[in-house]
């Protein structure tokens, strides 16, 4: 029986870093996968393959350059499904290899097959070429992920049904795609196949768009994205989806209303992959969904047993999960690399246009009573936004009135998800007004819509106290 000081299971974020950072202090280590590639649903079918599927949308549909100024659209080519999943298979195929490069260069041992438990320190490894193999380990980490959840009330063997991993297998782009649920990825798969001409309904039960959003980011999104041509249907319960006799969907709605598609997608959340550990061996609790639950290093009710990334739930980000995996492993083995992750997470969100967003929002701030001041800058006032066609963007940072301290920022429009990190830099070494205000930016740079925010801010603190307003 291969014996071992670490044995990881699955490839993903979660598993590669945890797995990186024992091999790379001397551990001998073992990494499982089940499928036929490496790199987990964030290389294979969620992360990557959806922004870049994003990415090249907005490249072949010429939104990347809706306004700058003389530019003829009527110029730009047809998109086609080869056109539109090309580069998304050559950007999967390259992060494969580059995980698998890793892995080698710290010596991992990497086991092909389906893990399970056996007892609290031996998980036995099924379908390898080799036959069945029993692995024993001091700790072990389980990263296995998550896939879609399949709500019972949709028939996904049904070829015109998918969920967000299938729907990346389509043969040819809809002309009607419906969308269910108004989540993060439901959000980013209408704007991409809307951004291809496709026409797109977007049914939610809510009442907003993302409504963990600041409102009026909330709003402006919603908007942007009815401009785009997405039909988005607020406050709408699906309960059925028969197929007509044209061979459409028909998805009928409590209301009564009803929206005729060529495929559907559904986006009901995510659901662990943990049903075939066998965790009952190992003593391993889990909860909803089967996720399982961990405490602030990680670990599951198993003291050696670790578990990151979506399967332990929220907020299962790629760039979390890897930053789960390394702190999980540092505490196993008393490593000093990362203790633990910083308070603040962004949030990035790729729909047209992006939005990403970090800490508190004007609604929050209310709640808790905490006087705030708001500071914009829009991206059409920006030398920066103007070069790439932008004129919808902003940036939205709140100030805490008493001592300008920034305590939320909110960003909608191109390179959102980049724009953000300054703010949250600051905001995660307690600074505020005063450092983004003697700060000095590249120009031109979207970067210095913090400083344009920040004195905006400034002015309107200013004009309050003159007047002795208050919040």
């Amino acid at each position: 029986m291969p014996k071992y000081d670490l044995v990881v299971l699955g490839s993903g974020p979660a598993g590669e870093k945890g797995a990186s950072t024992a091999a790379i202090t001397g551990r001998r280590v073992a990494l499982i996968e089940r499928e036929p590639v490496l790199g987990g649903a964030s290389t294979n079918t969620g992360t990557l393959p959806s922004k870049t599927l994003r990415e090249t949308a907005l490249a072949l549909s010429g939104l990347r350059a809706r306004d700058l100024y003389g530019v003829d659209l009527s110029l730009r080519r047809e998109a086609t499904i080869r056109d539109f999943m090309y580069h998304e298979e050559h950007v999967k195929k390259g992060e494969r290899e580059r995980v698998r490069r890793r892995l080698d260069r710290v010596n991992v041992d990497l086991f092909r097959g389906v893990a399970a438990f056996t007892g609290p320190h031996t998980v036995r490894v099924s379908g390898d070429a080799s036959g069945d193999t029993i692995l024993e380990a001091e700790k072990i980490l389980i990263a296995t992920g998550s896939t879609p959840y399949h709500p019972p009330d949709f028939d996904f063997k049904d070829p015109r049904i998918h969920d967000s991993d299938e729907l990346l297998t389509i043969e040819r782009l809809p002309k009607i795609l419906a969308v269910v649920g108004a989540g993060v990825i439901g959000c980013e798969y209408a704007c991409t196949f809307a951004a291809l001409s496709c026409e797109v309904h977007l049914i939610d039960g809510r009442d907003c768009l993302l409504p963990f959003l600041d409102k009026e980011v909330s709003e402006s999104l919603e908007e942007a994205i009815q401009n785009l041509g997405i039909q988005f249907h607020k406050k709408e319960q699906v309960t059925g989806c028969p197929i007509t006799d044209g061979g459409q969907v028909k998805l009928t709605c409590e209301s009564g209303k009803s929206v005729i598609a060529d495929q559907v997608l559904i986006s009901a959340g995510r659901t662990s992959n943990t049903g075939h550990l066998n965790l009952e061996a190992a003593g391993v609790a889990t909860g909803k969904r089967g996720l399982i639950p961990v405490n602030a290093y990680y670990q599951t009710n198993v003291p050696h047993i670790y578990a990151a990334g979506d399967v332990i739930g929220f907020p299962a980000l790629s760039a979390t999960s890897a930053a789960q995996g390394r702190i999980a492993m540092c505490h196993a083995f008393s490593l000093v690399f990362e203790k633990d992750l910083a308070p603040l997470l962004p949030t990035g969100i790729y729909t047209i246009p992006e939005v990403s967003c970090v800490g508190e929002t004007e609604e929050s701030l209310k709640e808790k009573n905490i006087g705030y001041i708001t500071g914009k800058a829009r991206y059409r006032n920006n030398a920066r936004g103007e070069i790439i066609g932008d004129d919808y963007g902003f940036l939205k940072l709140l100030f805490r009135r008493e001592d300008m301290k920034l305590l939320g920022v909110h960003v909608i429009g191109e390179r959102a998800s980049e724009v953000v990190h300054t703010g949250m830099m600051v905001m995660l070494t307690g600074n505020g007004a005063d450092l983004l205000s003697r700060a000095c930016f590249n120009y031109p740079t979207l970067g210095d819509l913090y400083k344009d925010a920040t004195h905006n801010a400034l002015l309107s603190l200013h004009n309050l106290n003159k007047d002795g307003g208050a919040d």
